[in-house]
């Protein structure tokens, strides 16, 4: 068993901050901090991913479409799939990714 909270040790900063929470056999689960007005640039993974906005608004930028996504909302998206991400509100997203994913890879997108 494990267990892990996406409320917790909350700390907004001035690029969006990334954190694992766990990894499961099958997934890593990430949360990501972004802040209103923060921007994480198009950009894409090589594997299907699934966000969750658990607190907060964001812009989902997806094939020229910009999607409001609030809380509770859920996106999945195939690999290869271009998108970016806007704050429009202090949020915590939560991102599902594969096994075989790297967590660098996202944590490069914010540097």
């Amino acid at each position: 068993m494990k267990i892990a909270s996406l409320t917790e040790q909350i700390a907004y900063h001035d690029k969006p901050k990334v954190s694992v929470l766990m990894e499961t056999e099958s997934s890593k689960e990430i949360r990501i901090l972004l802040k209103k007005g923060q921007e994480m640039a198009a950009h894409q993974t090589p594997f299907p991913i699934v966000v969750e906005i658990f607190e907060g608004n964001i812009t989902f930028g997806l094939k020229g479409e910009k999607h409001n996504l609030s809380k509770g909302d859920l996106i999945a998206l195939d690999g290869g799939v271009s998108h970016d991400l806007v704050g429009l509100s202090d949020s915590i997203i939560r991102l599902s990714l594969s096994k075989k994913d790297k967590v660098k890879r996202v944590k490069d997108l914010v540097k």
